[in-house]
């Protein structure tokens, strides 16, 4: 068991850590996945793919998600605190909430391509009722999580 769902960001923090991360100076690649009741999606920043075009997949994604599902909890993921890896906080998430209706479950890696000092890794839990986020937030937020055996 661990800890998976601990650091909390507000919305607009993570819109600000995206916008600065994706027009700064600094080269990342980037990885966003997306799993729902309808399946999973991914994106990967490639090679010949411009930051203002990714930013945009990036943007429309996360627009379709909120028109679904508009209550929100963001999870920052670090590698200096030692937080378990964003594919284990994605999995659980999504595990854990199958009693939920329209949970979205979106992680978004920016990994710097130099070192990882301005790496960013964002975990996105969306909800389609207030009061579900609410009750995640309650069973869930730094509480130890079972395994999924």
């Amino acid at each position: 068991m661990a800890i998976l769902f601990k650091t909390a960001i507000s919305e607009n923090s993570a819109f600000e850590m995206i916008e600065r991360a994706l027009s700064g100076a600094h080269q990342y690649d980037g990885y966003l996945n997306v799993v729902s009741d309808a399946g999973e999606t991914a994106l990967s920043w490639g090679p010949a793919m411009h930051a203002e075009e990714f930013k945009a997949e990036v943007s429309e994604i996360l627009r379709k998600t909120w028109d679904a599902a508009r209550f929100w909890i963001i999870y920052e993921r670090r590698e200096d605190r030692r937080d378990p890896e964003a594919t284990d906080i994605r999995n659980a998430a999504f595990r854990i909430t199958r009693g939920y209706s329209g949970v979205i479950v979106i992680t978004l890696s920016l990994l710097g391509k130099r070192d990882s000092d301005n790496d960013i890794e964002l975990v996105f839990v969306c909800f389609e009722q207030d009061f579900h986020r609410r009750n995640f937030r309650v069973r869930y937020e730094g509480k130890f999580v079972p395994d999924d055996n």
